[in-house]
């Protein structure tokens, strides 16, 4: 880490989501000077299939760069440092170089689902930091798939990475690993010694391990500079420091400042990420695992999430909101705008429409990759504004199921921050308040992922010692959204119906069979 502590000048905080790249220029006291914002596609070649162009994550940070730097009217010598996070989980493989082999796979991308099966099927001792089974979504799995179904990719690649070590690479030149990455989705555990030889030998992953960069980084750490070539790209100076990036949940935790004991981070996106640190291991439930050393050393971070959320609003918007759409441009407003309006129209409970969102499958509580959506209960006295509603109403009725769970195992909840896209929504809000029964607390910053990997940048630069310095510096708490108990009833009997509705759907978990 550098020791000189830089008085002045900006942090550049790369935030890599699902639909697009953000650009933060943050000052040190965590005020956004300007953003800027470049689309990232997503093409779904099969169900359940979800893939990216690792190209397009370039082409994206070069465009959200130059508009952040040109709204700020800042020039290249103004940023100081540089951090990053990335979409979790999100598969490629590529040569020495960085050039891919092909389409990256997804974080949302379920097709390995027999491959996890058959990872979980091998009972290794590392499975009880994932509560004893992997999720499709993870570098095991797909890696495995890929050996299986595209041979001539995984034997000709020389690096299996996560878009968060593509990028490092193309940032610095070097390739190192995220310790936040492999600790949370590559089973990889310190207090066991690191890797998982043997589980890898086991289902003949043992030659994956040559793959992979060999040196591993903490968040936030490390002697990342930005290289020439990318500097000149990108239009800014090289050999400024670049924190090693982690998962873009991970730093949303951070850039909300959910950092004692007891505090739940919810990251509302396209899709919905619940993180809570802990200095002893919450194990046996049905989240996503329990992790040691990934945010902070010598702490654990347990983790839950709901795989598709945002992006099914975003799918209800792309096919069914065409008359809310013209309504929105008669008005000069945002499309969102106009479907939260009828949305708010609608009492609690949606006049009993129950929707299930499992749209991609469900990550926590049941890791039923093979799990579907469905909108129960529809009758003609049903308009768009009770779908939009309903919909709202399932995702929160899904972060309380998660946080119910993991109390029973000994998670104690003491204080909820939302973040995220999903928190510019007041009504989205105002729901997941009185569903959860619980205040909802709001960072200043909205985009609190960029803040966090500002923040790493902070850090690397010699800014702040470390991340608790780093947060008391520059999160501030805005506002809190207080729940209405007079809905307490009729959401305590939604979320009963919510829950019932997945074991009508689900006769059968399925989500360790072929």
């Amino acid at each position: 880490m550098n020791t000189t502590r830089p008085r002045n000048g900006l942090l550049l905080g790369l935030d890599v989501g699902t639909q697009s790249l953000r650009a933060a220029l943050v000052d040190h006291y965590g005020r956004t000077a300007a953003y800027g914002v470049a689309p990232i596609e997503t093409s779904y070649p099969r169900p359940t299939w979800a893939e990216q162009d690792p190209d397009s994550w370039w082409s994206a940070a070069r465009a959200a760069i130059r508009s952040a730097l040109d709204a700020a009217g800042s020039g290249p010598d103004e940023v100081v440092a540089i951090g990053l996070d990335h979409t979790a989980c999100t598969v490629l493989a590529c040569d020495e170089r960085g050039k891919p082999l092909g389409p990256a796979l997804l974080w949302m991308d379920q097709r390995s689902y027999r491959e996890a099966a058959d990872i979980s099927a091998t009972g290794d001792p590392v499975l009880r930091y994932v509560s004893g089974r992997v999720s499709p979504e993870w570098m095991l799995p797909k890696a495995l798939w890929l050996k299986r179904h595209r041979p001539e990719v995984y034997h000709s690649a020389e690096r299996i990475v996560e878009g968060t070590d593509w990028m490092m690479h193309r940032l610095t030149g070097e390739w190192t690993l995220s310790l936040n990455h492999v600790a949370v989705k590559w089973n990889y555990a310190r207090p066991d010694g690191g890797w998982p030889l043997g589980l890898l030998a086991a289902v003949g992953l043992d030659d994956l391990p040559g793959k992979w960069p060999t040196r591993i980084v903490p968040l936030g750490r490390g002697d990342g500079r930005l290289a020439r070539a990318a500097a000149e790209e990108l239009g800014l100076a090289s050999g400024i420091p670049v924190a090693q990036g982690g998962i873009d949940a991970y730093l949303g935790m951070l850039g909300l400042g959910a950092t004692r004991d007891g505090d739940v981070a919810v990251i509302v996106g396209s899709s919905t990420c619940h993180l809570a640190q802990s200095r002893e291991g919450v194990f046996g439930s049905g989240s996503g695992g329990c992790y040691p050393d990934a945010t902070v050393e010598g702490l654990y971070t347990l983790e839950a999430g709901q795989t598709a959320t945002g992006s099914i609003l975003d799918w209800y918007r792309r096919h069914f909101a065409g008359t809310q759409r013209q309504e929105a441009e008669r008005r000069g407003v945002h499309i969102f705008e106009v479907l939260d309006e009828q949305a708010a129209a609608v009492p609690p409970g949606a006049e009993g429409l129950v929707v299930r969102d499992d749209w991609q499958g469900n990550r926590s509580p049941y890791k039923n990759p093979q799990a579907r959506g469905a909108v129960v209960g529809l009758s003609l006295a049903h308009g768009p504004g009770h779908i939009f509603r309903a919909i709202y109403e399932a995702t929160a009725c899904g972060t309380r199921h998660i946080l119910e769970d993991a109390a029973a195992h000994g998670l104690r909840v003491e204080r909820i921050f939302i973040g995220g896209g999903g928190a510019k929504s007041a009504l989205w809000l105002k729901i997941h308040a009185d569903i959860l029964k619980q205040p909802i607390h709001l960072a200043r910053e909205p985009e609190v992922c960029a803040l966090g990997s500002a923040m790493a940048a902070a850090v690397a630069a010699g800014i702040y010692a470390d991340f608790d310095e780093a947060a008391k510096a520059m999160v501030a708490i805005e506002r809190v959204v207080e729940p209405d108990r007079a809905n307490a009833d009729v959401y305590d009997e939604l979320f009963a119906r919510y829950v019932d509705l997945y074991a009508r759907l689900n006769p059968v978990d399925r989500s360790a069979s072929p």
